[in-house]
C-alpha cells in the first residue's frame, strides 16, 4: 500500500510539472531552429513559394526557419516524415490536399485529417483543362457535348493515378453525364505535357505549372479552370463553376505539424506565417505561378479538410480506387 502512494505521488508531482512547465515552454518557443519540410523537389512551384514565406515568417519568429526539401510519392513522403517527429514545433512541414487521395488509396500510413496538427493554409496550385489549339473543341461545353456522344473516343493525360487533376477530371465526368473518357496518367506535368504536345492524348487535366507558358504561347487552348474564379492571367477561360458544375479545387497548401502541437505554438507559428503573407516576395512568387493568396486559418482549415476528405473518399470509392 506505500509503494502504491509513493507512486501515485510520483505520477501528481509528474503531472503536475508538466502542467506548470508546459505553458513556459510555449512563452519561450522557440528558443532554436525551425525546420520546415518541403514534400516536393527543389524549384517547383511549392517550393519556390514557401521558400520566401517562410523566410518572412522567421522575421517574426525570432529564429531562422530552415527548409529542406523531401520529395516523392506524389508530395506525401514530407508529410509522413513530419508526423513521427515531436510535437515540440521545431519541425513542421507543408501538406497539399493530394494526402487525403493518397490515404484513401491506402498509400499512407496517415491520416492527413486527424494525424497531424493543422496550422494554416497559406495558397493552393491551379488546375486546367486544356487542348491542342488545333483541336476541334473551342469551349469546354462542346469539349463535354462530344466526350458524352462519344464515350471512350476522348483521352486526357494527368500527372498520375490519384492525383488531384486525375480525381476532379473524373468527378466532372459524373456530374456531366457519367461521360467515359480514356485516362492517361503519366509521371508528374513533366510527363504529360509532352505528350498533349507530341499528340499522344487529346487533352490534358493539369496544373498551371503545366501549361501556363504553352497557354501563353498559342500552343494549348485552355477550355476551363478549377478555380473559384478567373485568374488574372487567364480571363479567357471560364472557371467549371461557371459553366455549370460545382467543382472547385486550387489544390490547398497549408503548413502542419506533428499531432499534438501545444496550442500556444501552434499560435506563434499561425501569427508568424499569416504576417509574412503580405511580404511582397512572397506575393511575387504567387504570382509567378499563378496562384492565390489563400488564407484560411486553423479552425477553417481543418473545416475545409474534413469536406474534402469526403469528396475525395467518394470519389475514389467510385473509381475502384480505394484500398480494401
Amino acid at each position: 500500500m506505500g509503494q502504491m502512494k509513493s507512486k501515485l505521488g510520483f505520477m501528481m508531482v509528474l503531472i503536475f510539472v508538466l502542467a506548470w512547465s508546459l505553458p513556459v515552454i510555449a512563452a519561450e518557443y522557440p528558443t532554436k531552429p525551425i525546420t520546415l519540410i518541403i514534400p516536393h523537389p527543389a524549384g517547383g512551384s511549392t517550393d519556390l513559394t514557401i521558400r520566401p514565406l517562410a523566410n518572412a515568417a522567421q522575421k517574426y519568429l525570432g529564429k531562422p526557419i530552415v527548409c529542406e526539401n523531401v520529395g516523392g510519392g506524389g508530395g506525401v513522403v514530407g508529410p509522413s516524415l513530419v508526423v513521427t517527429k515531436p510535437a515540440d514545433g521545431y519541425i513542421i512541414g507543408v501538406m497539399l490536399r493530394g494526402a487525403v487521395v493518397a490515404w484513401h488509396m491506402g498509400s499512407i500510413n496517415f491520416n492527413p485529417l486527424t494525424d497531424v496538427t493543422h496550422i494554416m493554409t497559406y495558397s493552393g496550385l491551379l488546375n486546367g483543362i486544356v487542348v491542342k489549339p488545333e483541336s476541334p473543341w473551342k469551349t469546354i461545353q462542346e469539349f463535354l457535348e462530344y466526350s458524352k456522344k462519344n464515350p471512350e473516343k476522348v483521352s486526357y493525360g494527368s500527372p498520375g493515378v490519384g492525383t488531384l487533376c486525375h480525381i476532379r477530371m473524373e468527378e466532372l465526368a459524373m456530374m456531366a453525364g457519367d461521360i467515359k473518357w480514356i485516362h492517361v496518367p503519366y509521371k508528374g506535368d513533366a510527363g504529360c505535357v509532352p505528350a498533349l504536345l507530341g499528340g499522344h492524348v487529346d487533352s490534358l487535366s493539369v496544373t498551371s505549372g503545366g501549361f501556363a507558358t504553352l497557354v501563353d504561347g498559342g500552343k494549348f487552348r485552355l477550355l476551363a479552370t478549377y478555380a473559384d474564379q478567373r485568374p488574372e492571367r487567364f480571363l479567357q477561360a471560364p472557371t467549371l463553376k461557371e459553366v455549370g458544375y460545382d467543382i472547385v479545387e486550387m489544390v490547398a497548401m497549408e503548413v502542419i505539424g506533428p499531432k499534438g502541437l501545444p496550442k500556444p505554438v501552434v499560435q506563434k507559428l499561425h501569427d508568424a506565417f499569416k504576417k509574412a503573407m503580405d511580404a511582397p516576395e512572397f506575393l511575387n512568387a504567387l504570382k509567378t505561378f499563378d496562384m492565390p493568396k489563400l488564407y484560411a486559418n486553423t479552425e477553417d482549415t481543418e473545416r475545409s479538410l474534413r469536406k474534402d476528405f469526403e469528396v475525395y473518399g467518394k470519389i475514389v470509392q467510385k473509381l475502384g480506387l480505394k484500398k480494401k
